[in-house]
């Protein structure tokens, strides 16, 4: 039989994604190009039971995020690049207090109000080290409709899983631009159940709310709390401060230091179930390794197609997570045997001017001082003129 197929954006693959993994609440203000998926939320949501809400700014609508969150709802924001500085102070609140929240940013070329019609991969330091602290937060990065839609699923699942903000990079070409999908070919991976604090069990109506649940008690730094909603039956103090295991405010450095590891060690001690990247190395003797990710690794699966039917070796690393980096992933597509390596050059392809780059010279060289042997070259393909990056640009680095 044919396959069904439609016709689809990646904005209404994201909104669907987020009401198929339970998504609750939206809050969002219009900003080119991420205003559809707010047009969408508001139509779409409320026929799931949800509630839709277009906020009188980006600061009203992440701080609605952050407090629906709280209080059980499961919550999506979507803005671009100048609505995410000004999200950048509830990025934080939402760090520290442990706030599941998924962030869609639709990138656009250049600061300020930049090229509000104009793609970019802009924000890849950004959304990592937008906010006070230098604390980790995990971001994705879809180079589909169908990864859209999957990787928007899988975003609420790492949310639900590390209680933090996950943000989902795309951009404006990717966002808007209608493509024809199979809809089998949707991936649908699971999105668990928020974890949360027990009830108050019988007998207990005299105990303090501590004797009960202490809201941020955890038996390991990499643990992460089980989840009180605010207005539910324990008593739950949410802060911006730093805090101790119930939530007051502490100087006392033992604790500060408990907390910090915490926020820190319950990501980074869980790389594994965070890192997402597709290596295609089909031909042996590649000494060129593209590495991509959003809607210019499109670009590059064209190039590898064309110079494998040039009978050219090449490889490529596709990433769906950018934060934190893959670095497994990384090191493994340039020394697969761990041993000496056949590439020879390493391509970073991406909208601005090598914002992943930087991280990619950092993981492999780094690894090659330690190891003491030799690093491939690190070459970037980077365009920031407004228009998309070619296959023929990936074919003229080939070595």
């Amino acid at each position: 039989s044919t396959p069904m197929r439609e016709f689809i954006d990646g904005a209404t693959a994201i909104a669907r994604g987020a009401i198929d993994a339970g998504c609750t609440f939206f809050a969002g203000y219009p900003i080119s190009p991420a205003t559809p998926i707010l047009l969408h939320m508001v139509r779409e949501l409320p026929k799931a039971g949800g509630v839709a809400i277009q906020g009188e700014d980006e600061i009203a609508s992440i701080g609605m995020c952050v407090a629906a969150a709280m209080t059980g709802a499961r919550a999506l924001t979507a803005t671009s690049g100048p609505g995410m500085s000004l999200y950048s102070e509830n990025i934080g609140l939402a760090i520290m207090g442990e706030v599941p929240l998924v962030i869609v940013d639709v990138q656009r070329m250049g600061p300020a109000t930049g090229g509000a019609t104009t793609p970019g991969q802009g924000d890849v330091q950004f959304v990592r080290w937008g906010t006070s602290g230098g604390y980790p937060i995990i971001a994705l990065a879809p180079g589909s409709a169908t990864e859209c839609y999957s990787l928007t699923r899988r975003a609420f699942d790492l949310a639900e899983r590390f209680r933090c903000p996950v943000f989902l990079l795309t951009d404006k070409e990717l966002f808007q631009a209608l493509t024809t999908v199979d809809v089998g070919a949707y991936e649908r991976p699971p999105v668990r159940e928020r974890v949360t604090a027990a009830a108050l069990p019988p007998g207990t109506a005299g105990l303090r709310a501590e004797e009960t649940v202490v809201p941020y008690r955890v038996a390991r730094p990499d643990e992460i709390p089980p989840y009180a909603p605010i207005g539910g039956p324990h008593i739950v103090r949410f802060t911006g401060s730093t805090h101790d295991e119930h939530g007051f405010l502490t100087k006392d450095p033992i604790k500060m230091g408990s907390l910090n590891e915490h926020l820190r060690r319950k990501i980074e001690d869980h790389l594994d179930e965070i890192e997402s990247c597709r290596l295609d190395d089909a031909h042996d003797g590649a000494g060129t390794l593209f590495v991509s990710y959003g809607i210019t690794a499109r670009a590059m699966a064209d190039a590898v197609l064309s110079a494998r039917a040039q009978d050219r070796a090449v490889s490529a690393l596709t990433v769906q997570s950018l934060w934190p980096v893959p670095e497994n992933a990384l090191l493994s597509a340039v020394w697969p045997d761990d041993g000496e390596s056949e590439i020879r050059r390493v391509v970073v392809a991406e909208l601005n001017h090598g914002d992943f780059r930087r991280e990619v010279e950092r993981v492999i060289y780094g690894y090659a001082a330690r190891r003491r042997c030799v690093a491939p070259e690190i070459a970037g393909i980077h365009r920031v003129d407004g228009e998309l990056i070619t296959p023929d640009q990936f074919l003229a680095q080939i070595v």
